[in-house]
């Protein structure tokens, strides 16, 4: 049994940066199921956006997002966002993150769907790995910080309707109690829901199960944002990302045949909003019958290429490709999650003393399709509303719970002592090909139709093999099954194409569906509200 002032779940940037903002009021416990820099924040490559200096101005940067993200933004998260971006930004170069400059000033780049070059980047192409690292460290430092590693969350613990703490699965198996004033849920997003994916092994999509088991509403959960270049051939789980930015830098798309083929699909060509050039490579894959594209940066030129993007050029020479003379085979995978556990603008949940932040949150940012490189900067301005309004929750409610109800709670709880690591193993790739196959980029009544009862075959087999099993392996299968299949609804719900929601019997936008979709347990039909 734990107690403490406020609980961190998950280490990527938000929750790292949540972290510290916290240790400043009082006790944290940080809990993570891997080590404290596995996040799908480390990998991220193309960097953090934020109107720094004219004739940029977060006015630019709103109007930008709003059209990104399709009529489905939230304006005033996004007036937030774009408005306190750059200070947060001043805060993370004053807590030691070095982002890359030149001639002294830091260097800005460019995007897809940006009108202006407004990309901090760190390292090159790794500028998730800057600020993770950075901010790891910090938070090993931290006197008030305790770091939890290896440890799963296995559900959140609800009294009289608050959040008062999690359960949770230590390395030797066994589960402990946590209790704290108020929770901060930062545990990232679920790209490893889908058979090919950018996202590391992670990405399991548990913070939104464990809010959805909790009571919590989840909101937009149909809008994954398909990556449209990941290398094909990179040989693992998770593809290795070929970042935005060296289309942005000027690379461009070519199919088999070596033709360029984004200016007959959007007038923005190769820098279109993502959606439209994931879906854009897909037509080209299908037309010329090839699982893959290329893409051409041999333009650039080879000391360019190696110093803008030092990772993406190692990892083509470990192919065999180099850049600077061959074409890169790309395909779009699963990448980013828009919706998530439904929060305000100051990350507060609808339960009470839950908060969340970074990308299991839904905090009306991205809408249906997410302007790159926002993302990080929504970590920063949503981690420490997050974290401000846990603080003045926990002013407001300080007394915490009996502990003794919820140690007979865990003590009646079944234990198995053996399972099927195997079986867990293949129905988890069979779940992500189910949800790759009919729930992926382009997707129709029919699909997803199917994907909704195969889900349901499987929930049975998956809840009669791993009943009281709680091995890390067992609560992540049943986690990606839970958001496969609220993906599937929330799919099955929305009649129309928007963002990076492709229905091919329903092809166009339709004004009476810009609303957001809300799920929520216990609740057999959808909840709809409006867009801000």
């Amino acid at each position: 049994m734990y107690q403490t002032d406020f609980l961190v779940i998950g280490s990527g940037i938000a929750g790292l940066f949540s972290a510290l903002r916290l240790a400043a009021h009082g006790d944290v416990i940080l809990v993570t199921k891997s080590d404290l820099e596995d996040s799908n924040s480390y990998f991220a490559q193309g960097g953090m956006a934020a109107a720094l200096k004219e004739p940029d101005t977060p006015e630019l940067h709103e109007e930008d997002t709003l059209r990104a993200g399709a009529g489905l933004c939230d304006r005033s998260a996004v007036k937030v966002l774009v408005e306190e971006g750059p200070q947060r930004v001043m805060e993370l170069i004053g807590l030691g993150v070095e982002f890359d400059r030149v001639d002294g000033h830091i260097a800005l780049t460019r995007e897809g769907a940006h009108s202006q070059g407004r990309i901090l980047h760190a390292l090159g192409d790794s500028t998730g790995k800057a600020i993770s690292d950075r901010l790891a460290q910090l938070t090993r430092e931290h006197s008030n910080i305790h770091i939890k590693e290896d440890h799963f969350v296995a559900e959140l613990l609800v009294q009289e309707g608050r959040c008062v703490g999690v359960l949770v699965v230590n390395p030797q198996q066994e589960l402990e109690i946590y209790l704290a004033r108020a929770v901060v849920l930062s545990s990232g997003g679920a790209g490893q829901v889908y058979a090919e994916t950018s996202n590391p092994e992670a990405a399991t999509g548990d913070g939104m199960a464990l809010a959805y088991r909790a009571g919590a509403k989840l909101k937009d959960m149909e809008f994954i944002q398909f990556h449209p270049t990941v290398l094909v051939g990179s040989g693992t789980s998770q593809r290795f990302l070929i970042s935005e930015a060296v289309r942005g830098e000027g690379a461009i798309l070519r199919n088999v045949h070596g033709e360029p083929f984004m200016q007959k699909r959007h007038p923005l060509k190769d820098l279109a909003p993502r959606d439209v050039v994931a879906r854009a490579i897909w037509r080209e894959m299908e037309e010329t019958k090839t699982p893959f594209v290329y893409l051409d940066a041999t333009s650039l030129g080879s000391e360019h290429l190696k110093n803008r993007f030092p990772t993406i050029w190692a990892r083509c020479q470990e192919q065999g490709l180099s850049m600077d003379r061959d074409y890169i085979p790309v395909a779009p995978a699963a990448h980013y999650f828009m919706g998530g556990v439904q929060t305000d603008l100051e990350g507060a949940t609808s339960i009470p003393g839950l908060f969340a932040c970074g990308e299991v949150a839904c905090t009306g940012v991205h809408g249906a399709n997410r302007l790159a490189s926002n993302s990080l900067l929504e970590t920063v301005v949503f981690g420490q509303r997050a974290a401000l309004a846990a603080v003045e929750f926990a002013r407001r409610h300080p007394i915490l719970p009996d502990p003794s109800r919820f140690r007979d709670y865990v003590s009646a709880l079944p234990r198995k002592d053996t399972w099927d690591n195997q079986e867990i193993h293949r129905l988890r790739g069979q779940t992500q090909k189910v949800m790759w196959d009919l729930v992926g980029l382009v997707r129709c009544n029919d699909s997803l139709t199917r994907a909704q009862r195969v889900l349901e075959e499987l929930t049975l087999e998956v809840e009669e093999l791993t009943a009281g099993v709680w091995s890390k392996e067992a609560l992540e299968l049943k986690n990606i099954l839970l958001i496969g299949r609220l993906i599937t609804k929330a799919a099955l719900t929305r009649q129309e194409s928007r963002g990076a929601h492709f229905r091919t019997d329903v092809p166009e936008p339709n004004e009476a569906w810009r609303k957001h979709i809300i799920l929520q347990r216990d609740q057999l039909e959808p909840e709809f509200s409006a867009v801000d």
